[in-house]
C-alpha cells in the first residue's frame, strides 16, 4: 500500500496533493504520514523550531508540544488556523525529534526502542471531539461518549438526591441528640434524688437525727401566705434553719443592715452636736463625715461582691453615693428637729392652758 501511494504521487504530481477534495477524508493522516516518511525535508534543528522547542527537552515536553500543534493545525480541526501543509510539517518534525531523542538516550539504537518511541505517540484524534473519551473509528467514539454522559448524568442525580436525604433527616438527628441529652439529665437527676434518699435513710438508721431539738415535733405544714408552694416552703425553711442559705442572700441581708446602721448614726451624730455648731464641733462633724465617706466606700465593695455571685440581673443592687446620703441624713435631722420642736411648742402651750 505504502508503494502505491508513493508511485501515485510520482505519477499525479502537484494535483494529487493539491487536490484535496480527491482524497478521502480518513486517508488524509495517514497518506501524510506516509508522505513525511517517504521525503523528509527538515533536519534536527529546524524540527525542534518547529515544534516550538529547544534542545535538549525531555520527552513529555516535545508530547505536549506537539499535541497542541497537532490540534490547531490538523484538517479535521474546528480551528481556523487548519492547514494539512502545516501538519505534514508537525508530523516530520515530531517524528525526527523522536528519533533524535532516541539517539542520544543510547549510542546505537535498536529497532525495538524507535518503535517503543513512535508506540507512545499521542493518538491526537481522540482529544479533538468528544471531552477525548473513547477510541476507534469517530462513530464508535461517538456511542461511547454518549453512554459516558449518560453514566455521568446518573451520578449527579444520585448524588443530589442523596444531599436532598441528608438535609431532610439533618433536623430530625438534632432533634433525636437533643432527646437524648434531656433523658440523660433526667436519669442523673434520679440518680441524685435516689442518692440522697438512700443517705437519709442511712443516717436515720445510725441515729445521727436522733439529736435534733425538734425531734418529735410536728412540722408547720403550712405557711400564712397562700401563693407559696408548702413542700417549696418547708423545704426553704429546714435549709434555713439550719445554716443552709446562699451566699448572695447573706450579702444582701448584711449590706442592708450595715447602710441602716450607717444612716442612724449619721443623723444620730449630728443630733448630738445640736444647732449652732461652734469652730470644734464643725470639725468633729468633718470628721464624722470623712468617716462615713470611707464606710460606704467599704459598702461599695460588698455591693461589687454581691452582684458577682446574685444569680438574678433583677436582683442586683447599685452603689450608694455619699452625697445622696448625706442629704438624706440632712433631711431625716431636719424632720427630727422640726418634730421635736413642735412636741415642745405643744407642751408649753399646755403649761400655760392649765
Amino acid at each position: 500500500l505504502q508503494w502505491l501511494c508513493v508511485m501515485l504521487t510520482y505519477n499525479m504530481g502537484h494535483c494529487f496533493v493539491g487536490r484535496g477534495a480527491m482524497i478521502p477524508r480518513k486517508l488524509k493522516p495517514f497518506l501524510c504520514r506516509m508522505l513525511s516518511d517517504y521525503k523528509p525535508k527538515n533536519n534536527v534543528q529546524n524540527s525542534y523550531k518547529i515544534l516550538g522547542l529547544e534542545e535538549g527537552c525531555s520527552l513529555d515536553e516535545v508530547r505536549n508540544s506537539y499535541h497542541n500543534l497537532a490540534k490547531k493545525y490538523h484538517p479535521d480541526s474546528s480551528s481556523g488556523v487548519a492547514d494539512s501543509k502545516a501538519f505534514i510539517r508537525v508530523e516530520e518534525a515530531y517524528r525526527v525529534v523522536l528519533s533524535d531523542l532516541a539517539a542520544k538516550q543510547k549510542s546505537d539504537p535498536g529497532e525495538e526502542e524507535e518503535d517503543q518511541f513512535k508506540a507512545k505517540s499521542l493518538q491526537h484524534r481522540h482529544y479533538l471531539s468528544f471531552e477525548g473519551v473513547g477510541i476507534g473509528t469517530p462513530s464508535q467514539r461517538e456511542k461511547q461518549y454518549m453512554q459516558f454522559r449518560v453514566d455521568r448524568a446518573t451520578e449527579q442525580v444520585l448524588e443530589y438526591r442523596q444531599q436532598r436525604l441528608e438535609s431532610r433527616y439533618a433536623g430530625s438527628d438534632l432533634s433525636r441528640a437533643k432527646d437524648v441529652r434531656e433523658s440523660k439529665k433526667v436519669k442523673i437527676t434520679q440518680a441524685v434524688e435516689r442518692l440522697v434518699e438512700d443517705l437519709i435513710q442511712e443516717s436515720m438508721a445510725k441515729g445521727d437525727f436522733d439529736n435534733l431539738s425538734g425531734k418529735g415535733k410536728p412540722l408547720q405544714k403550712f405557711s400564712k401566705s397562700p401563693h407559696i408552694d408548702p413542700m417549696t416552703h418547708n423545704l426553704n425553711r429546714i435549709l434555713i434553719d439550719n445554716g443552709y442559705q446562699p451566699e448572695w442572700i447573706l450579702l444582701q441581708k448584711e449590706i442592708r443592715e450595715t447602710i441602716e446602721r450607717l444612716r442612724k448614726s449619721i443623723v444620730a451624730s449630728r443630733r448630738k452636736l445640736g444647732e449652732p455648731m461652734t469652730p470644734s464641733e464643725q470639725k468633729q462633724w468633718g470628721r464624722i463625715c470623712e468617716q462615713f465617706a470611707e464606710d460606704i466606700r467599704k459598702l461599695n465593695k460588698r455591693v461589687d461582691n454581691f452582684n458577682l455571685v446574685v444569680p438574678i440581673l433583677s436582683r442586683q443592687m447599685v452603689h450608694f453615693s455619699t452625697d445622696k446620703e448625706m442629704r438624706r441624713a440632712r433631711k431625716t435631722y431636719e424632720a427630727v428637729v422640726e418634730k421635736v420642736s413642735d412636741s415642745d411648742t405643744k407642751e408649753n402651750e399646755g403649761k400655760e392652758g392649765k
